[in-house]
């Protein structure tokens, strides 16, 4: 008796596809987690895309998908980088690597064109920022001590991030607040507004809990628009008066903030001490005396090779060639994604990265309705204030979560692009 291959092929496609989809909504749990297990199921997902036919899919998606296409561009001429400069093969498919999050995007796209699985993805990142909340305030109380086999090297009661460093895990509580606060305000049934108004406010403590100062200006800046879309969202009903008391009303609240969590009072006051205390080639070992002296030589390489700059993975040499004679500090990361893409490409590397940001959010207004679009927008606006201070789609947790949401956040397009 012979073996039928066409209808075994036929039953085991469906549930490979399911296999891959469940490897996805593992993923969004271990991105605040574990970069080992990110490993091991991206290497499944790319195992499971293969077999199962989405590449193929994939294909289209960076065709007709904008914001999958922008971040497919973006990764093309950082691989088009590696063919010139001065770095060794070696050290910019290395760094290439880093950025490999970027042709990510379009495969995810695809795969979260299942309405349903994009609803249990926001649930499962939700949920693991609510895990990590509990954690950071019972260590912070003292519920329990620090455990150098699961926990981050740098976590303390003084600082309880849990499972990544200080800086990722305030960027990702930042994003799920401002997911929560949407949740609230839209939510139809009372119940679930307070339930999500609930876990706003603990998010919102957890991130002035955690001495992340990137995760404070992620969170001023989405909750300044998400005022502004609920004002536009009043239309009508919104008069003058509301916005004027609304002007004086957000520098208020943001004082008594400030005056009211001695952690966020005493990181600001030392942010702006070690600005004001920096001047070029100074040396100053503190983390915003060494932020700007990154950022004053990498502009001067900038300047120096503005049209293809010094090819992927060229900065550290570069930089390395800038300080020599001056004893500062070398870095092989400028802390500023813009300066770092325009260091590698030059006047391309940060138009495509600036094109990427007009994309999500000239897209986000295409989305099927507000709420979808201000997270959208929200998550525009966490990339764009992250790469100000951060260089994140480099950086392994922060660019796979940028992926990760762009396409969670933007793949509804595309499912409406194939029902029309």
């Amino acid at each position: 008796m012979g073996i039928d291959l066409r209808n075994m092929t036929a039953s085991i496609y469906p549930a490979g596809r399911q296999a891959v989809q469940a490897i996805v909504l593992l993923l969004v749990l271990s991105i605040p987690i574990s970069t080992a297990l990110d490993n091991v199921l991206l290497f499944l997902l790319l195992l499971g895309a293969g077999v199962f036919g989405y590449f193929p899919e994939y294909w289209r998606c960076v065709q007709h998908h904008p914001v999958a296409r922008a971040s497919a561009v973006l990764f093309f001429v950082l691989l088009l980088g590696c063919t010139y400069g001065a770095t060794s093969y070696s050290d910019a498919f290395g760094m290439l690597g880093k950025y490999a999050d970027l042709a990510l995007v379009p495969l995810l796209t695809v795969i979260f064109s299942d309405g349903k699985l994009r609803r249990w993805a926001w649930l499962a990142f939700l949920a693991v920022m609510i895990v990590t909340s509990i954690l950071s305030w019972s260590l912070s109380l003292g519920l329990f001590e620090r455990n150098e086999s699961w926990m981050w090297a740098g976590a303390w009661p003084e600082n309880p991030a849990i499972f990544r460093s200080s800086i990722t895990q305030n960027i990702l509580m930042s994003f799920a607040a401002y997911v929560f606060i949407l949740r609230s305000y839209w939510a139809v049934d009372l119940k679930i507004r307070v339930g999500y108004l609930g876990l706003t406010l603990l998010s919102l403590a957890t991130v002035l809990l955690v001495q992340g100062r990137s995760g404070y200006l992620v969170l001023l800046l989405t909750l300044l628009w998400f005022g502004f879309s609920t004002m536009r969202a009043m239309g009508g009903r919104f008069r003058a008066r509301h916005l004027w008391a609304s002007l004086l009303a957000i520098p208020l609240l943001l004082w008594g903030i400030y005056e009211a969590v001695p952690r966020l009072h005493m990181r600001v006051d030392e942010t702006i001490a070690e600005f004001q205390s920096w001047f070029p080639h100074s040396g100053q070992a503190t983390s915003i005396g060494e932020r700007l002296e990154f950022y004053y030589n990498t502009v001067i390489i900038v300047a120096e090779h503005p049209v293809l700059g010094v090819g992927t993975g060229g900065f550290t040499e570069a930089y390395a060639q800038q300080v020599s004679g001056f004893g500062v500090t070398l870095t092989g990361n400028p802390h500023n994604e813009y300066l770092h893409l325009s260091v590698q490409l030059g006047v391309l590397g940060i138009a495509l990265f600036l094109y990427l940001l007009y994309t999500q959010w000239r897209t986000a207004f295409q989305l099927k309705d507000i709420q979808s679009r201000d997270t959208a927008i929200g998550l525009m606006l966490t990339l764009m204030v992250t790469s100000l201070v951060n260089t994140p789609l480099m950086d392994h947790t922060e660019g796979l979560f940028f992926a990760y949401m762009s396409a969670l956040c933007f793949a509804s397009l595309k499912q409406k692009e194939q029902n029309e």
